[in-house]
């Protein structure tokens, strides 16, 4: 019998947490600050972040097999 926790543990993150500051005229900048994984029961997340930013904001995108 296959333990769904471990399973889902296992896996790469589904989702990438990046910090994005605006610029005035300019493209954001994109500082990639965490990695987010399903809850077994698909009811949550987890978010684990390796820095909490000062400015901008916290978005999550779907992650992929291309390198940051």
């Amino acid at each position: 019998m296959t333990d769904k926790k471990s399973d889902s543990a296992s896996k790469g993150p589904s989702h990438v947490a990046y910090q994005v500051r605006d610029r005035e005229g300019a493209k954001g900048i994109w500082t990639r600050i965490g990695s987010v994984w399903p809850h077994g029961d698909g009811k949550g997340f987890n978010i684990q972040i390796e820095c909490v930013p000062l400015d901008g904001r916290i978005t999550l995108r779907i992650a992929t097999e291309k390198k940051d």
